[in-house]
């Protein structure tokens, strides 16, 4: 019996099996494991490509692909994802259904739709070695990188919907790998543009000599700067965020410390205050059992977030002109219940990311007395007794928490498509954002589309185990149709940019060299 018939019998049989077995890829593997519960966030939503495998550990032939695609899962870092789901566990099998696995390995490429919504998912089928499996995970990389000529080098640079830009001068035509996913990075952040070397008038511009020069244009009065660094991602990312965050991508979650041990403070606590008999007693019963653990040590727990009580303040802190993204919380009263969750989860939220030395905007507190914060909601159209909502005063844009529940998983799921750039941003109405006091009135803001593209948030449909169809992947062909029509989108594209190519990417069994741009 052929192979693909001897594994597509094997997946309707998954259910009779004892138990899985554990994931073929270990926590140190380049291969990102990933589940059920987590593939939406850190595939779905990402901003990367992703390639995944679908695998059963017992199956012969996922064994003997495991050490190619491993090895493309190097090759592949920090361009893109290589990510494995263990479709013998449990708690996979029927979302491996749903995303029509009829055999083992089954490989799927998915690729982020330019504008946001539902990403693109296409099965591979190409050889299971690692050169043709990079190959085709880089020419799926999206291209947001500007391709800047001499004709349209002034608008380049006079364009405002991104104040920070940056060009790769470069003697090669097509865009590399690398640039690509810097630019993906940098989405709505800084500008990623290249200018080939024929290019004689950007060339004269900025004094260009030597090929590849990359030049960071920080944005307002601020020169230009020079990159003399090697010519690899940490080190480039590093030198670009001096003029903004790189976005953030999502990262599979820590497993939470046990109950148990965050308990321990407490109850030490509650011992200094027991008689001394029982305080000789417990100790020598905790001695017992473990005579030579540690005194525990007490957990910080999350604090209240700041709180903006002045009109003054809110316009120092959200509402300038060179405001960043804010989140604020307008509340009637810190001691109502519906207000002490909303802030409770985002007090949640800033706790863990500090934790975590992840940079967040800043989340306020506001009395909705704040003469302030009444004529902000106002302009709004808001008059619930809670209102959430992320604005960004430099490009003037804002977001509004819409959910009844202000219970900590919608919070920080709404929070997470903020940091991801996903779903729609409202256009701030006239008159909201403040001119800088230090400064002379500059020019008004620049008006901001709004994003006419929704988060996709629909559950995928549940599929039997018994009959599961085949899964009928998006047309690549989609993009170009979709991206035709998002005249509202955020980032600026250049309609003369060169093809997705992979003319000077020629990926192999050696690992992709960086300094090929």
């Amino acid at each position: 019996m052929h192979h693909s018939t001897l594994c597509a019998l094997a997946v309707g049989l998954l259910s009779a099996l004892p138990g899985a077995q554990a994931n073929m890829y270990s926590k140190k593997s380049p291969v990102l494991q990933v589940d059920a519960k987590d593939y939406d966030r850190l595939v779905a939503k990402s901003n990367q490509t992703t390639i995944v495998e679908f695998y059963a550990p017992w199956c012969g032939h996922c064994k003997n692909l495991k050490p190619a695609y491993e090895k493309a899962a190097k090759n592949l870092e920090g361009l893109a994802k290589v990510a494995a789901v263990n479709c013998d566990d449990e708690a996979n099998k029927q979302f491996c259904g749903t995303m029509g696995v009829q055999g083992f390995p089954t490989l799927k490429i998915v690729r982020p739709k330019k504008g946001g919504g539902k990403p693109m998912v296409e099965d591979y089928q190409g050889q299971r070695t690692a050169s043709a499996i990079v190959e085709a995970v880089v020419q799926r990389i999206n291209n947001n990188v500007v391709k800047v000529e001499d004709k349209n080098l002034d608008k380049f640079l006079s364009d405002k919907n991104n104040t920070a830009k940056a060009i790769l001068f470069t003697d090669k035509g097509a865009t590399s790998a690398l640039m690509k996913s810097i630019a993906i990075d940098f989405l709505d952040v800084i500008t990623i543009g290249q200018a080939r070397n024929k290019e004689a008038k950007a060339v004269e511009t900025f004094g260009i000599t030597k090929f590849p020069t990359l030049v960071l244009l920080p944005g307002g009065d601020a020169p230009g700067v020079v990159y003399d660094g090697e010519i690899k991602k940490d080190a480039m990312v590093k030198f670009l965020s001096q003029a903004g965050e790189p976005n953030p991508d999502p990262a599979p979650l820590k497993a939470k410390p046990a109950k148990a041990d965050k308990k321990k403070p407490a109850s030490s606590k509650t011992e200094t205050k027991t008689s001394s008999s029982e305080t000789s007693s417990t100790a020598t019963e905790s001695e017992t059992v473990a005579p030579t653990q540690e005194a525990p040590v007490i957990v910080e727990t999350a604090l209240p977030i700041p709180s903006i009580n002045t009109r003054e303040k809110l316009i120092k802190e959200c509402l300038t002109e060179k405001s960043h993204t804010c989140v604020l919380a307008f509340v009637s009263s810190s001691e109502d219940e519906k207000a002490k969750k909303a802030l409770a989860s985002l007090s949640e939220l800033a706790f863990k990311h500090a934790q975590s030395k992840r940079h967040l905007f800043p989340f306020f507190e506001v009395p909705k007395s704040n003469e302030g914060a009444a004529s902000l909601l106002k302009a709004l159209d808001l008059s619930g007794d809670v209102e959430i909502i992320a604005i960004n005063a430099r490009r003037g844009w804002w977001r509004h928490y819409e959910a009844a529940d202000f219970g900590h998983e919608s919070v920080e799921s709404w929070i997470d498509a903020i940091r991801l750039s996903e779903g729609v941003k409202k256009k701030l109405p006239e008159g909201i954002v403040a001119i800088s006091v230090e400064e002379p009135a500059a020019e008004p803001t620049q008006e901001l589309p709004t994003d006419s593209t929704p988060e996709a948030t629909e559950p995928e449909p549940v599929v039997s185990e018994e009959a599961v169809p085949p899964a009928t992947p998006e047309a690549n062909t989609d993009e170009a149709s979709s991206d035709s029509t998002e005249s509202t989108s955020t980032q600026t594209t250049d309609p003369t940019a060169e093809p997705e190519t992979a003319a000077d990417e020629k990926p192999a069994e050696a690992p992709i060299k960086h300094e090929e741009l």
